[in-house]
């Protein structure tokens, strides 16, 4: 078996032996979801940069002192709970930061395109994104967090699941709950959302 195909759990034994190229290899295989995690919380590529080189730093730290690393629980998901951590630590820090997607960068609407644009496609665009983005705010806390992560992080619910420390059918249900408050204050502001 190639090295690029050792589940997570061997690389890291392999990196708590001494072998650098297995974090390298880890690295790679989840950039992408830490990276899009990490930035749906603070929505700044700068900030988001920081933290991400900042969760490495204490996976590299905990892994090297061999300790605090549970390895019932996935590699990724534990990489998670660190980077989230430092989040909520910056967050305390700097009650300026905001914590949601705030760039028309990455709307919720980015994935929908015409070849032909046109102005008053834009504007309501523009005005049903601005209106989504107040509803979601003020969804509880809890349905919140699994919609953003779902959405906006593309993880699984069991991934949310790990990070929240609930279970998979909690976090089912807080996402099911989410939807449904979603579609009420639709209805009831009678916010039409294009399709």
């Amino acid at each position: 078996m190639a090295k690029t195909q050792l589940p997570d759990a061997i690389l890291v034994n392999r990196y708590i032996d001494g072998d650098e190229n297995s974090l390298a290899i880890l690295v790679e295989r989840h950039q992408s979801k830490i990276y899009g995690y990490i930035y749906s919380k603070v929505s700044d590529r700068d900030l988001t940069e920081d933290i991400f080189q900042e969760t490495f730093f204490k996976v590299i730290h905990t892994l090297k002192s061999k300790k605090y690393y549970n390895e019932e629980g996935k590699f990724l998901s534990w990489v998670l709970r660190i980077a989230n951590n430092l989040i909520v630590d910056k967050f305390r820090n700097d009650k300026k930061m905001l914590m949601k997607r705030d760039t028309d960068e990455f709307s919720v609407f980015s994935s929908l395109t015409d070849n032909a644009p046109n102005i008053e496609k834009e504007l309501i665009k523009n005005q049903v994104d601005i209106d989504l983005k107040k509803i979601i705010q003020k969804l509880p806390h809890d349905q919140k967090e699994v919609l953003m992560m779902r959405y906006y992080s593309d993880m699984s619910f069991k991934e949310i699941a790990d990070i929240t420390g609930v279970s998979v059918n909690t976090t089912l249900g807080r996402m099911r709950y989410a939807i449904t408050n979603l579609r009420k204050v639709i209805e009831k502001n009678q916010i039409y959302l294009p399709s």
